[in-house]
């Protein structure tokens, strides 16, 4: 199991706004990667720089995809640089492979016809271990649910982290924040382009 895997189903369960941007999930997915990977002593952190250790195989396919990535070479990529990169399109990757383990089931169909059907979390080992991490208060799952806003995030996120973990959640908190920043701006464009065309 790893923190990646808890945060795509916590994402995918009863806690979560459906509304969740899947760009802010993609970072924070790519944050959980990361800090998987300092677990598994696979990188270490040089202040902002992710040095790589060893080259070690994981049981879970993305992770080990994650690890392959890794930019080996000095001066070594920064982790802003990494979520940005990792990230993209992260959210529909995991969506898929909890699909495909069996993790979520197509939830009931809606009243309203034309709205997509949330997945619905199936029973499993996995999902019950997610869900110890997440009603415990877990820092880091907190963390990186509050910084996607998949639940309002703590107004201290650094209480019970390590420096690296410290790290990770900051980069997330500020990809993210310049994520909505630049979604605000396409938003202004869009409209001042709509009142362009109106006449206004």
């Amino acid at each position: 199991m790893t923190t990646a895997q808890d945060l795509a189903i916590v994402a995918a369960g009863p806690p979560a706004d459906p509304t969740v941007e899947q760009g802010d999930l993609s970072i924070a997915l790519a944050g959980a990667e990361l800090l998987d990977l300092v677990d598994r002593e696979a990188v270490s952190l040089d202040e902002d720089r992710i040095v790589p250790g060893p080259a070690a195989e994981d049981e879970d396919p993305l992770l080990r995809e994650a690890a392959s990535l890794l930019v080996r070479r000095t001066p070594y990529e920064t982790v802003e640089d990494w979520l940005w990169r990792r990230g993209n399109g992260l959210a529909v990757r995991y969506r898929d492979a909890l699909a495909a383990q069996g993790l979520t089931t197509p939830a009931r169909a809606h009243r309203t016809p034309f709205r997509r059907p949330r997945a619905a979390p199936a029973d499993s080992a996995a999902l019950d271990r997610a869900a110890r991490r997440w009603t415990s208060g877990e820092p880091v799952l907190a963390g990186l649910a509050g910084a996607a806003r998949i639940t309002d995030p703590a107004d201290d996120t650094s209480v019970g982290l390590t420096d690296a973990q410290a790290t990770v959640l900051g980069s997330v908190h500020q990809a993210i924040t310049e994520l909505a920043a630049e979604r605000q701006r396409r938003s202004i464009e869009a409209a001042a382009f709509d009142n362009i065309w109106r006449g206004n």
